[in-house]
């Protein structure tokens, strides 16, 4: 009989196998080998005596005892975490922590942050993905998100750790060759710098009015944006942290102030389930504090 991290990991490998849906997948989730996730997959299915996953060029494939299995791991493997939790010293934090953080303040907003929660927590091992796409929790595996923005209706848990201030911005050869505008309605006859096909909010004193601009220029990354932006290819609607040295420089002058958009926010977003993992809670409290 192996001792019982060896198999606690062989479970924790194979539930990660079932919910990535390849050995690739799994081995990047969990930051080991592919020749390590077949070991262990191997070594569980011997230990059981049933075959729980099917492989294919496609990848691999929940057997139906593997169906059947994956649900008792899962809950195996958070019994687990709870009751190491439980054990450990005051403060104390260990296993695994994935994390999606969005690539345009990421690295400069929150890196030094996730840094301080390992240095504070050494058998903590953490794990961040930098991206500015939609990453789904649950189906890529990961342990919470930050996100910063406007929340859409999702059954995700969202816990504020701040507000974000923003501005619309144009380079002021933009403006001197299309002019200002003043009000919403006339944003529809100018150049908008977006991310898609995103609606603008602006405040009118109290009340929220939602615009559709248009443009030809289009990036899924802030940075993008304000280089355009500065290049005077249009209107960007950015927060204040990405454009204020731009406007200290007066590469970018602010407009319509008198419709200012409204305050958005910055979030750490967790799967649904009673309780977050100490180290969700810990890491919440963390960012809290430094936003504020």
């Amino acid at each position: 009989m192996r001792n019982a991290n060896v198999e606690i990991e062989d479970l924790r490998t194979f539930v990660e196998l079932a919910q990535a849906g390849g050995v690739s997948a799994a081995a990047v989730r969990l930051g080991i080998s592919k020749s390590m996730v077949s070991r262990r997959l191997a070594r569980l299915e011997e230990d059981l005596g049933v075959q729980l996953l099917t492989r294919s060029t496609r990848g691999a494939a929940l057997t139906e005892a593997g169906a059947t299995f994956r649900d008792y791991a899962a809950r195996i493997c958070t019994e687990i975490d709870v009751a190491r939790e439980t054990i450990l010293p005051a403060g104390d934090l260990r296993g695994r922590l994935r994390i999606a953080v969005p690539l345009t303040f990421g690295p400069t907003h929150f890196a030094h942050m996730l840094a301080e929660m390992a240095r504070r927590h050494p058998h903590l091992h953490i794990q961040t993905c930098y991206s500015d796409r939609f990453v789904d929790l649950i189906a890529e595996g990961y342990d919470c998100a930050i996100r910063v923005g406007y929340l859409e209706d999702s059954n995700l848990v969202a816990r504020s750790i701040g507000r974000i201030y923003g501005k619309l911005v144009a380079s002021p050869g933009y403006v001197e060759a299309h002019g200002s505008p003043e009000t919403p309605e006339e944003l529809g006859s100018h150049e908008a710098l977006m991310q898609g096909t995103e609606a603008w909010q602006l405040m009118d004193g109290d009340r929220i009015v939602t615009v559709r601009p248009h443009g030809r220029f289009k990036a899924d990354n802030g940075p993008a944006l304000v280089a355009a932006a500065v290049a005077g290819l249009g209107i960007a609607y950015l927060p204040d942290w990405i454009t204020h040295e731009y406007v200290v420089a007066g590469a970018l002058v602010p407009i319509m102030k008198r419709y200012p958009p409204p305050p958005a926010g910055a979030y750490v977003i967790r799967p649904p389930g009673q309780h977050p993992a100490r180290k969700i809670r810990v890491l919440t409290e963390l960012l809290v504090e430094y936003c504020d």
